[in-house]
């Protein structure tokens, strides 16, 4: 009996020991729960409460306290963390303002003289006086002027040199042509006698048929400025030229084309691109190909090979 009862007492106190160490947590409505941790997970806790039965609880039930009491545990504050409320920072309304270090602004000048100044500037001009002087190439072909002059006069006067040139009308040269000749003068012949010297007759005059040369076509003239000369000006204007054998009305004519260095008596264009030609010259009496590009072409003429 004895030993029944120390047995008996011992038991009591084992758990009167276990109830008066396990740990109670404060719950978000106002409530508290005791008990020993069982298991826990991402759902909850699972507590063994003193009177010897199992409970779980949520994380989002337990209280602030309660959620900080349980992260002390290292294994159990991964899955308490996040439902521990970081509270808000202080702001800081205090604003300090610093000095800067400012680019000095450069002095007050003109604009030749700033861009002179600079390298970028000074390879700006450049190229500008190159687009000039080239420009004014373009206008002595357009203007029919020579080019010489009107290059010399852009790299004086820059700008203002081409505007004067491009301004003036298209000189026109105007070759003069001496008319030959079509018919003899007619002779005076008296029947039955013979002429004698100054054209004197005795009687009996009539009138002898003239001798003439056949009337040539007159030559067409496509001048720079009145007209544009590129591909298809040449494909339709000039469509006969590209055949090998031409027709009877075209096989006597041919094309003079006029550049800035030379002048060509084409006989045939053997081809044609985008921003040249190749024509077949004569040059004595050989024929060869020579490409002339479209801008270096200033007149266009056709005419009577023999005109």
């Amino acid at each position: 009996m004895r030993a029944l009862f120390w047995t008996i007492l011992s038991l009591a106190l084992c758990s009167w020991l276990v109830a008066a160490r396990a740990d109670t947590y404060q719950l978000t409505d106002g409530t508290s729960v005791s008990g020993d941790i069982v298991l826990f997970n991402e759902a909850g806790i699972t507590l063994r409460t003193p009177s010897d039965s199992y409970t779980n609880v949520v994380w989002p039930l337990f209280s602030q306290d309660a959620l900080k009491q349980l992260s002390q545990n290292p294994k159990i504050k991964p899955l308490a963390g996040p439902f521990i409320e970081t509270p808000p920072r202080a702001k800081n309304t205090a604003v300090s303002v610093q000095e800067v270090t400012r680019l000095k602004l450069p002095p007050q000048q003109s604009l030749l003289v700033a861009l002179l100044s600079s390298s970028v500037g000074f390879v700006a001009l450049l190229l500008i006086y190159a687009g000039n002087v080239y420009a004014a190439y373009e206008i002595a072909l357009m203007r029919a002027r020579p080019i010489a002059l009107v290059m010399g006069a852009a790299a004086v006067l820059p700008v203002l040199g081409p505007v004067f040139f491009l301004a003036m009308p298209i000189r026109r040269e105007t070759a003069l042509e001496t008319e030959q000749p079509t018919s003899e003068t007619p002779s005076f012949v008296v029947p039955g006698t013979v002429p004698v010297a100054g054209g004197a007759a005795t009687a009996g005059i009539r009138v002898a048929p003239a001798t003439g040369a056949k009337a040539q076509p007159e030559a067409q003239v496509f001048q720079r400025g009145q007209f544009m000369f590129n591909r298809r000006f040449f494909e339709t204007k000039f469509s006969g030229f590209f055949s090998t054998i031409r027709r009877p009305a075209e096989k006597d004519l041919v094309l003079v084309i006029k550049t800035a260095r030379a002048q060509l008596i084409v006989q045939r264009i053997t081809r044609i691109a985008t921003n040249e030609a190749y024509f077949e010259v004569l040059q004595g009496a050989a024929r060869q190909e020579m490409m002339v590009p479209f801008t270096d072409i200033q007149e266009i003429q056709i005419k009577h090979k023999d005109a």
